[in-house]
């Protein structure tokens, strides 16, 4: 099962120095049954960017309680054994959750596949979202527009051997 785990920057460099991501349990995003009804589509290219998409929302979180952050989304794609990611079926729908999966362990970063980030041109978009997604999330619709504006830049492909210079 591939899964997109969210980091930020120092995240990906811890990830890089001790080779895995996280100590477990993981919290990813992948296509789940709920995410399938949630973006009703059947097309996994289109179900896997939704996962993608809902990854790098999570990066940006992690973005807003990190404020010496670089400024940028970080999300790692992962292949996992598909019992190792499991989704908890009562929060399938609740929107804040769709997608979600946990992984009971670290994952080796040698198991990832890519590594998807914001190009250095988003960083005032996503610098200036991280500051106001308080706010959004509380409804001021100025606020949510200032975070949609961060979700229109499109994470950029990096393969694994590129991590040392994304970091550094």
């Amino acid at each position: 099962m591939r899964v997109y785990v969210p980091l930020t920057l120092p995240g990906l460099a811890q990830a890089h120095r001790t080779g895995t991501i996280g100590t477990g349990p993981l919290t990813a995003y992948a296509v789940t049954p709920g995410l399938r009804e949630w973006y009703v589509s059947d097309d996994i290219e289109e179900l896997e960017y939704a996962a993608l998409s809902r990854a790098a929302a999570a990066s940006l979180r992690l973005l807003a309680a990190d404020p010496d952050a670089a400024r940028r989304r970080v999300v790692v794609a992962v292949d996992v054994p598909d019992g190792d990611a499991t989704a908890d079926p009562d929060r399938g729908l609740d929107p804040s959750s769709v997608g979600e999966v946990r992984v009971a362990g670290p994952v080796p970063l040698a198991k990832a596949a890519a590594v998807h980030a914001d190009a250095d041109d988003a960083e005032p978009d996503v610098t200036a979202a991280a500051d106001v997604l308080g706010a959004a999330d509380m409804g001021d619709d100025d606020a949510q527009f200032v975070v949609d504006g961060a979700e229109d830049h499109e994470l950029l492909w990096y393969g694994v051997q590129e991590v040392p210079g994304l970091i550094g």
